[in-house]
């Protein structure tokens, strides 16, 4: 029985961790846009370096143990924003959803819930974008440029 109930909730949550997703996907390829397009596509990925890539390129770059250091915090110190962020979106997606499957739809109550989903993806957003600013700075223009060559290697 605990079983059941236990996995109960993970079913009927799917929905709205999908539904919470597909509001944040937009806004989740600003740190992996490397492999998403090319270089030069996307003025603001062409300016900036995801963490993977960064990490990957880590001995190339010749990245010392600070900067390894203030990179892995700076990730987590986000990371933890995002979780916290997917919490809240997730419940405020369902919301939308729950409000969208009248019949009639509530136009008012509907456009007031996505202005509150709009503006959590605004914070997301601007948690990614300090995060891969950050990461830059952390980088010497050496390494910055290094890396940008790498990545345009590696297509």
């Amino acid at each position: 029985m605990r079983a059941t109930s236990a996995t109960t909730p993970r079913k009927r949550g799917l929905p709205l961790l999908l539904a919470a997703l597909a509001v944040l996907t937009p806004y989740t390829p600003l740190a992996g846009r490397e492999a998403a397009q090319q270089p030069g596509e996307d003025p603001i990925a062409q300016n900036l370096f995801a963490p993977e890539l960064i990490m990957k390129y880590s001995g190339d770059i010749g990245l010392d143990a600070r900067q390894r250091g203030a990179i892995r915090d700076a990730v987590k110190q986000a990371q933890s924003k995002f979780l916290d962020a997917q919490w809240v979106v997730q419940e405020e997606a369902g919301k939308l959803v729950h409000l969208l499957q009248a019949n009639p739809v509530d136009e008012k109550a509907a456009l007031a819930q996505a202005e509150k989903l709009m503006d959590l993806e605004r914070e997301v957003k601007k948690t990614q974008l300090s995060l891969l600013i950050r990461l830059k700075n952390l980088l010497t223009p050496d390494q910055q440029s290094r890396l940008a060559e790498l990545r345009r290697k590696s297509g």
